[in-house]
């Protein structure tokens, strides 16, 4: 996932993911002698970085600094602006377009750190500041974007495109800020520009709100066990994790503690034998956000639904899924909706399949329930060993994490790319389980910096993403800094940190979008690195998984953590085999979140505020996709991709994308597979290329063709 930090702050205003102290700051700065009076405490944000690459300086940045520091790039950036729009000079690309890729360095610096720290290690102080900046940046945005005079100049300049001479990157640099402007309102009157500045306040506000409210429901829905023996199927790692989890809580002694990850599924129902645990487990996962008290989300889910489709009636547009997609790939709504809902009859059936052979084992064990989704698990996997000899167990001692990491991901990037890489401990982190990379490009020149955070903790979202600290920029000539986000259980003292197969392909994934992040070569940071269309962006991500089980990888890393042994080639073939197993239930929970997403983003502005709980039932019956026994990935209430996470109307984004992640590597296969020189092809057509030309082309000129849906439905068994 990439969780942009100024999604819909400070990339878009552009138009164009140290160990802190027992209170939750950072370490303050030392303050400099003063003769008369002591010295106004440093703000480490308001000048650059001067560590390698601009790496934050987290051991002298404090909780403090991040609010005026971004309260002050604002101001600096708004100047900026106005400058460029009362230009007496007649409008060209120089003193409009580059002038404002140019401005707002102290605004890009500060809220890309402090939304990243907001989302991996919050706390109570960096939330309050996320309240108080939300409304703040959307009256940012707008400001920009409803400038009169500056969209006077971006418009004389459009319109005379064709005959100014622009080179290719120029154009597109034109054509899609142009377009962003307008998508934000600037051709709309006055009465309607107040209008749109007031929802946009709103939402930014209640958007920001959701999300505190999820953390703390997370957190404040773990399931606490008194009794060891419950636990039974955990294993010792597993439980001793949930012990230090219960210590981390500050719960008594002898307490255990079941922490919530972001989706229905917990990976502990997998294992636990206990069947009321196992239940109590989903239904803590599922009501979450819905007691009714502090943290329920459901009191902003229908207003902020309602916001955005007020918006998009006021820009044009019947909803806001059509106002959403018209610059996705998509394009509309009914292409979105037409690629998930042709799964569904297939994709229901096989999981229907599915659930009934999980019922005779269950029946054949004597067990006298009917199945749930909170059994599916635990029962799936005892199916998977009948048919394919396959245990999660036996597994799981291949997959050590830094192994999976420096043998696995890294060494398949060495592959593809050339791409080397050295842990370096002498810059600053901002939780002392973050780790920073040094990236050489293949002929030695340093590419990047790779940030990793792979343990979850109370103080960070659930989920997994990538985002930048420091975007590549031609203009200025900064390169990437990049991180990666996820939220794996870490191990207890001594214990080795193990991981399901499902943990190294997240992290194949997510390195995917970093990839996308450091191989970005272009002029204009508006149109850079991971800055495309949402149903693009997942596919660098996406196709990078397929890495993780290319035979010369896996043989590379999937060794047993105590003797270095490979997988014994008997179960790699098990597990290769087994890749469609379990996929009906995969489809239809994913495609039940997405249309979901859909459902709510298409309601008309006149509509009513909807009861969510009906409004969700409703909408998984209309589209026959309402399994019982395989609940939607994400529920409504804890659904933070689309009510905070900017992918709102854009959950569709991962199956289209698969689509290219398919068939791009439907493309490796027949040119030989993995090799420097289809790496560097793939590098060269897309990776480097962030959105620099239009994304349906790039893509054909890479393909050769237009993509084909073939590979993903042999892949997921549903054809």
């Amino acid at each position: 996932m990439i969780r942009s930090a100024l999604a819909a702050a400070m990339v878009v205003a552009l138009a164009a993911c140290s160990s802190p102290s027992t209170d939750g700051t950072s370490t303050p700065a030392s303050a400099p002698a003063a003769t008369a009076e002591v010295a106004a405490p440093v703000n480490a944000l308001l000048t650059a970085s001067t560590l390698p690459m601009q790496a934050p300086p987290f051991d002298k940045i404090k909780d403090a600094d991040y609010q005026p520091a971004i309260e002050e790039g604002m101001r600096q950036q708004l100047a900026e602006i106005e400058k460029i729009a009362n230009n007496p000079q007649a409008p060209d690309f120089a003193n409009t377009f580059e002038a404002m890729e140019r401005s707002g360095e102290l605004l890009t610096r500060s809220a890309r750190i402090f939304f990243s720290l907001a989302q991996a290690n919050t706390n109570d102080t960096l939330q309050a500041a996320q309240v108080a900046l939300a409304p703040k940046m959307a009256e940012h945005s707008d400001a920009i974007h409803l400038n009169a005079n500056l969209f006077k100049r971006v418009k004389a300049i459009y319109d005379a495109r064709e005959s100014s001479g622009f080179d290719a990157l120029q154009m597109r640099v034109v054509e899609k800020t142009y377009t962003d402007f307008v998508r934000a309102g600037a051709q709309l009157g006055d009465e309607d520009q107040a209008k749109l500045r007031a929802l946009n306040k709103e939402e930014s506000t209640l958007s920001t709100e959701f999300q505190n409210k999820l953390l703390a429901a997370t957190n404040a829905g773990a399931v606490e066990v008194d009794d060891k023996a419950l636990l039974d199927g955990l294993g010792e790692g597993g439980i001793a994790a949930a012990a230090d989890a219960a210590k981390d809580a500050k719960l008594a002694d002898g307490k255990y503690l079941l922490t919530l990850q972001n989706t229905t599924q917990q990976p502990v129902l997998g294992s636990l034998t206990n069947r009321d645990l196992r239940l109590k487990v989903l239904a803590a996962s599922e009501t979450r956000a819905s007691h009714g008290d502090a943290n329920d989300t459901r009191t902003l889910i229908p207003r902020l639904a309602q916001l955005r489709a007020e918006r998009a009636k006021l820009l044009g547009y019947a909803n806001f899924s059509a106002y959403s997609l018209a610059d996705q790939m998509a394009e509309k709504p009914e292409n979105a909706v037409k690629l998930m809902t042709d799964m569904v009859p297939a994709a229901t059936a096989r999981a229907r399949s599915e659930a009934g052979k999980i019922q005779k084992v269950i029946d054949a064990q004597k067990g006298g329930f009917k199945l749930t989704a909170a059994d599916w698990d635990l029962y799936a996997d005892q199916v998977r060993k009948a048919e394919f000899d396959l245990d999660e167990a036996a597994i799981k001692p291949y997959f050590e994490l830094d192994r999976v990491l420096n043998d696995g991901v890294f060494f398949a990037a060495n592959q593809l790319y050339g791409l080397t890489f050295k842990e370096r401990h002498d810059l600053p982190v901002y939780h002392p389980d973050v780790r920073v990379f040094d990236v050489f490009d293949a002929d030695g020149q340093q590419l990047a910096l790779f940030y990793a955070d792979f343990y979850k903790r109370p103080s960070k979202s659930g989920g997994a993403w990538m985002d930048v600290f420091v975007e590549q920029n031609g203009l200025t000539g900064t390169k990437p800094v990049v991180f990666n986000v996820c939220n794996f259980t870490k191990p207890a003292d001594g214990q080795p940190a193990l991981l399901s197969f499902d943990d190294v392909t997240t992290m194949f994934h997510e390195f995917g979008h970093a990839l996308h992040g450091m191989f970005s070569n272009v002029k204009y940071p508006s149109i850079a690195g991971t800055n495309t269309s949402r149903d693009f962006v997942e596919f660098p991500s996406q196709f990078n998984e397929n890495w993780a089980l290319e035979p010369s990888v896996f043989a590379h890393y999937a060794k047993h953590h105590e003797t270095g042994e490979p997988m014994p080639q008997a179960l790699v073939d098990k597990i290769v085999k087994a890749r469609a197993f379990n996929q009906g239930y995969a489809t239809v929970e994913y495609l039940a979140a997405a249309l979901l997403d859909q459902a709510w983003h298409q309601l008309p502005a006149d509509a009513p505020l909807q009861d969510v709980d009906k409004f969700e039932l409703d909408a998984l019956n209309r589209y026959k996709i309402n399994v019982a026994e395989v609940p939607p990935r994400y529920k409504t209430p804890y659904f933070a991709h689309i009510w905070g996470g900017g992918y709102s109307a854009g959950y569709y984004a991962y199956l289209w994308a698969e689509v290219l992640d398919h068939d791009a590597f439907q493309w490796f296969k027949e040119h030989g597979g993995m090799s420097r020189e289809n790496g560097q092809t793939f590098r060269d057509q897309v990776l480097s290329r962030g959105n620099s030309e239009e994304l349906a082309k790039m893509y054909r000129d890479f393909r050769g063709k237009d993509p084909s849906v073939e590979p993903l439905l042999e892949f997921r068994g549903l054809k």
